[in-house]
């Protein structure tokens, strides 16, 4: 028992020595790799004098990558199958979804609904395995299965929901500025097929999710469809309301001749002014919305600091004369 004794007594004691070893080894592993890759200037002069090795290590990665895609879109028309919409309405809804979450493929919609299924029988057969293996058959087995099976069947819904807003809300944030781009390109004397154009490419790096969605529209206008029908599909595609009214007023002015930049003038300050007034709002909210974390986390606090010495007298005076 003594020699037991001392073993664990020095086991605990070479423990904070181990862990730290253990630590350092893995912090110094770590400065090995940064200080081992090479900067990213010596990186693009490598790629420079030798093109071939990066076009094929690029497309090593798109096989890669395209192998997957062709695998997924073989995979899920089978899985998707129960879960096909009846009518094209419900196409076009989901359709429309997964746009204005920015899967435009022609597969984007099965592969969907295939991973929902997925989900479903995943969520079944994990959810029944843990569930019986841990407190065998009965109705809190059932409920935890159902209920793991409804969240991966929901979840990829519930992130192309995610997805959406937050693109939503780029395209939202980002319209002002991409109106005053284009008034400036079409008072200088460029189309509106140019201005487009040049508003893609000056705003791929600040607001790209824009930049795509005209990208793609004036690839449209390149390939000759007629630009009524461009600037509708972009407004539905996105499903921002502010961008599907300017392109309703884009219609209009070339339907009717009017001035397009005098049009794209009045939608860019009124959707400035809409931006400030969101601001704004969500400004005069931030105090309604700060007295829950006051009351929870901060009230308590200050409460034990105010009365907690007040409450130590009383219990250490008061109490044992009222016991006596």
């Amino acid at each position: 028992m003594v020699i037991l004794a001392d073993t664990l007594v020095s086991f605990e004691a070479l423990l904070p020595l181990a862990l730290f070893g253990m630590f350092a080894a893995v912090a110094w592993w770590a400065m090995e790799l940064a200080a081992a890759r090479k900067p990213r200037t010596l990186e693009r002069l490598d790629e420079l004098k030798h093109p071939h090795k990066r076009k094929s290590s690029g497309g090593a990665a798109l096989k890669k990558q395209d192998a997957m895609t062709r695998m997924l879109e073989k995979a899920t028309p089978a899985l998707a199958k129960p879960l096909q919409p009846k009518s094209e309405v419900e196409v076009s809804k989901l359709r429309q979804r997964l746009a204005s979450a920015g899967f435009r493929g022609e597969a984007a919609g099965g592969i969907f609904l295939g991973l929902k299924f997925v989900g479903l029988v995943v969520g079944l057969l994990l959810g029944g395995g843990t569930t019986l293996g841990l407190g065998g058959l009965g109705q809190k087995a059932l409920v935890g299965t159902i209920g793991l099976a409804g969240f991966l069947f929901y979840l990829p819904e519930i992130l192309v929901g995610f997805l959406g807003s937050r693109r939503k809300n780029a395209i939202f944030l980002a319209l002002p500025d991409a109106l005053d781009l284009m008034v400036v390109c079409v008072e200088a004397g460029l189309g509106l097929d140019q201005a487009m154009r040049k508003v893609a490419e000056e705003m791929k790096g600040t607001y790209r999710v824009l930049a795509e969605e005209f990208a793609l529209s004036n690839f449209q206008l390149q390939m000759g469809r007629p630009r009524a029908q461009v600037l509708h599909e972009l407004g539905l595609r996105t499903g921002v309301s502010d961008l599907r009214t300017l392109a309703g007023v884009l219609i209009q002015s070339d339907k009717f001749g009017s001035s397009i930049a005098q049009a794209l003038r009045v939608q860019s300050d009124a959707m400035r002014t809409r931006r400030r007034q969101l601001a704004e709002e969500k400004a005069a909210k931030t105090a309604v919305k700060l007295i829950f974390p006051l009351v929870l986390f901060i009230f308590p606090g200050i409460f034990v600091v105010l009365v907690g010495p007040a409450a130590i007298t009383m219990v250490r005076e008061l109490l044992p004369r009222m016991g006596g």
